[in-house]
């Protein structure tokens, strides 16, 4: 698939993009009521309502790409935590215990804070890097 090797960086920050505007609405839903769902007005003080926050802040850094390693990997940590606080004691497998999105999310954005914010991030016009 060499075809696609010179728009990988342009790819990069499409999945940079997508993955930040998926987490962005677990935020809202949590703090802003949108949309309307069973995590409706998380108590900021519970274990969902610190990721709300994080959600809040950390989709709209990702969204634009700015800070984009810290937080990503800030981020992987907290899906990683999710995963194991919620889904890990209800079965092994994340197909069963509901988790494979909280495993998904980890993972993606490790990979995020490793590769960086791709050619359509705010962390590469200060940098200035052609990257």
């Amino acid at each position: 698939m060499d075809f696609l090797r010179p728009y990988a960086s342009q790819l990069l920050s499409v999945l940079r993009i997508m993955t930040g505007l998926l987490l962005l609405q677990h935020g809202t839903t949590k703090f802003l009521n949108f949309p309307v769902g069973p995590m409706n007005n998380a108590p900021p003080m519970t274990m969902g309502g610190a990721a709300g926050i994080l959600e809040l802040v950390g989709g709209p850094l990702i969204i634009i790409g700015l800070f984009t390693r810290p937080v990503a990997f800030i981020l992987s940590g907290m899906t990683a935590v999710a995963y194991f606080y919620a889904h890990a004691p209800r079965g092994f497998y994340p197909l069963l215990n509901g988790g494979e999105l909280a495993v998904l999310y980890s993972f993606v954005f490790l990979y995020l804070a490793a590769a960086g914010g791709g050619a359509w991030s705010a962390d590469r016009l200060i940098s200035g890097s052609r990257d």
